[in-house]
């Protein structure tokens, strides 16, 4: 693989869904029933691209001693096929490796490959939460989810492995135990980084419950030392809903919230 820059192709135009809000940069959405997964070879770096990744890395960790430098699955591209499905290709890396973007003048980048799960409310809403402090992006809300770990050698990565991995993420984060085939594939996300989302749209539950569940977690971690890594939960309906929040959400929250309140209805346009 050649040492220069890592794209994420653009699509082409009559088959992606721009979304544009006020509440953030351009975010992409997809359908997520026809995703296909191929892993290519790991990123190559040269000397000094390596130096400069460790100094970045290692100066993130002293600003931050919680970061771990555990197998992540990058996002190296996302284009349609011949049959008009997504093809995302991956690689195996580590965390040091996200931050490569952020390397002023930076030729190679990485953007990173997540799940997240919308789990409706009986009563039409969606569940957000708020990250915690010692986690690597303090007070912002987002879905529940996380980074894709990369499967063990011989074993694919598929949609079927992603909503396994969307389960643990929402049990986890949340305490709401739901099934891995109760997860329905709904949309993939692509926001200006590059960074590539597939998000699983879970059955609906009792709001009550919901809370129910994550305060349940809450008090388990607790009595353990810990935070969950969601330390507060709520409930929005529409992008509207975002202005309750106090503090900063990921750039495809909006986006998503839209989409599930106008599900037949065409993107929206607003202003950055």
């Amino acid at each position: 693989m050649p040492h220069g820059p890592v794209r994420v192709p653009i699509l082409n135009a009559r088959h992606s869904l721009p979304v544009r809000t006020r509440y953030g940069p351009r975010v992409d959405l997809f359908d997520a029933g026809a995703l296909r997964l191929l892993e290519a070879p790991p990123l190559r770096l040269s000397p000094g691209q390596r130096r400069a990744m460790d100094d970045a890395w290692d100066a993130a960790v002293r600003a931050n001693p919680a970061l771990f430098d555990g197998p992540v699955a990058g996002c190296t591209s996302l284009v349609r096929d011949e049959r008009d499905g997504l093809v995302l290709t991956w690689v195996r890396a580590t965390y040091r490796y996200f931050v490569l973007r952020r390397l002023p003048g930076a030729t190679v980048r990485l953007p990173s490959l997540f799940v997240s799960v919308a789990q409706p409310s009986d009563d039409g809403r969606l569940l957000v939460g708020r990250m915690a402090s010692w986690t690597s992006s303090p007070g912002r809300w987002q879905l529940p989810g996380g980074s894709v770990e990369p499967p063990p050698d011989g074993q694919p990565l598929d949609l079927a492995a992603l909503r396994r991995h969307a389960a643990r993420e929402l049990a986890e984060e949340t305490g709401v135990d739901t099934p891995a085939d109760d997860l329905t594939p709904w949309q993939v996300t692509r926001q200006t980084n590059g960074s590539v989302g597939v998000l699983f749209r879970a059955p609906s539950r009792p709001a009550a419950w919901l809370h129910a569940r994550h305060a349940a977690l809450t008090a388990t971690e607790h009595a353990l030392g810990r935070t969950p890594e969601l330390d507060r939960l709520a409930l929005a309906r529409d992008p509207a809903g975002l202005a309750d929040l106090t503090g900063p959400h990921v750039s495809y929250l909006a986006p998503v919230l839209h989409r599930h309140a106008r599900p037949d209805g065409p993107p929206s346009h607003g202003h950055h």
